[in-house]
């Protein structure tokens, strides 16, 4: 039996995909196996030493201490592209809200003096509208930076809508690349991006690299009068570079979904209240998505979407499995394959990858390892952990 613990609630439609007969899952449970939240803070102080995975249902992990789970062999999962649907929509609205006077024109409507007569109040509207023109989206040209599951799909979006699109990613991944429509124009660099778009949409992470990756210098190289979007990361954006650009007339605009005290009230901002993710689609998705791959990870030993560790999957046929963490330094498979043989333990099939300072192995053995070996396993310096996973 399995333990899982939630810290946030989750979608039921996520917490049905555990077996009641393999799983109990509750929000105040002892010695859990695995964590699963949303938005709670997760540090390794607060995880048991019992704990073997942590998923996250979303896309950003900056709520969790990443590098402390990595420490103790624990992989963290999130959810990247199960949201991707829900944060299109809204780059959409922004986009035409950025384009018209829509916002401003409804303020304007919701304080007309209604106890004029129809005629009066029409003709007052047909003299006044011109104030909140703005312009059509079609063949402008929205620049997009960070072309993974959310950009290469607003990619599409913006294609369909008649648009031009150019998209900047250093960090492209060839799944990334085989998703993006061909009519993506790539460029080289932010800087030759931010000069040739209208629009400018940004898809990144938010990693040490990509902290105020938007700020005086690089808004420098914006083409005037562009409209900036970020439904990213706050933090991707340095908002008093951004209040500079927008009271020298740089930008034409700022659409974000992160109010901040530094942009509340300046014109040209329209910031929506993190809403990205606010739909009940996404929500299904991401807790679905996080639940079935700590079932993948806690029954078979498989890790899919970690942000800490390799993407390792192995099928399984028979036989028992050996999930082993460890540094990721030469002569450790070596070491691990020799005390199998001194026991004659066949390995059946085994897969070995790592990540940055981390590597990750699955062996299957034709028979069950006794506690000796696994102690032996255990006792070689650089390994973090070992797991034994029953019969397939």
């Amino acid at each position: 039996m399995f333990r899982i613990q939630t810290l946030n609630q989750i979608a039921v439609q996520g917490l049905e995909r555990f077996s009641r007969e393999t799983y109990e899952v509750a929000s105040e449970i002892g010695h859990p196996d695995a964590i699963l939240l949303r938005s709670a803070k997760l540090t390794a102080e607060h995880a048991p030493e019992c704990l073997k995975a942590v998923a996250r249902a979303g896309a950003g992990v900056n709520n969790i201490d990443v590098a402390a789970f990595t420490a103790r062999g624990i992989p963290v999962f999130n959810t990247p592209g199960a949201n991707a649907n829900a944060v299109k929509e809204l780059v959409l609205a922004a986009l035409l809200l950025s384009s018209r006077g829509i916002v401003d024109g409804i303020r304007w409507a919701e304080g007309l003096d209604t106890e004029k007569d129809e005629a009066a109040l029409n003709a007052l509207i047909e003299k006044e509208k011109k104030r909140f023109k703005g312009q059509e989206l079609r063949d402008r040209t929205l620049g997009i930076v960070g072309l993974g599951a959310i950009g290469s799909q607003v990619a599409e979006m913006a294609l369909g809508l008649g648009m031009q699109v150019v998209g900047y990613d250093p960090a492209l991944s060839v799944d990334a690349a085989w998703r993006l429509p061909n009519q993506v124009q790539r460029m080289e660099n932010l800087s030759a991006l931010l000069a040739k778009s209208d629009y400018i949409s940004l898809h990144l992470p938010l990693f040490p690299e990509t902290h105020h990756l938007i700020g005086a210098e690089s808004l420098k190289s914006v083409k005037p009068g562009a409209r900036l979007l970020n439904f990213a990361r706050a933090e991707i954006v340095d908002p008093m570079a951004v209040k500079g650009a927008l009271e020298g007339q740089r930008l034409g605009a700022y659409l974000c979904d992160f109010p901040s005290v530094t942009l509340h009230g300046v014109k040209g901002v329209i910031c929506t209240p993190h809403l990205g993710a606010s739909t009940d689609e996404s929500e299904q998705n991401c807790a679905m998505m996080a639940a079935d791959q700590l079932m993948d990870f806690l029954e078979h030993g498989n890790i899919r979407n970690s942000v800490n560790f390799p993407s390792l999957m192995l099928e399984r046929s028979r036989g028992f499995r050996v999930a082993l963490t460890n540094r990721n330094v030469p002569r450790m498979l070596g070491q691990v394959l020799a005390i199998f043989a001194d026991a004659n333990t066949n390995v059946i099939d085994m897969l070995n990858k790592s990540r940055d300072d981390v590597a990750y192995n699955l062996l299957d053995l034709d028979v069950a390892p006794d506690d000796s070996m696994l102690d032996a396993i255990r006792s070689i310096d650089g390994v973090i952990n070992v797991r034994v996973i029953g019969e397939a």
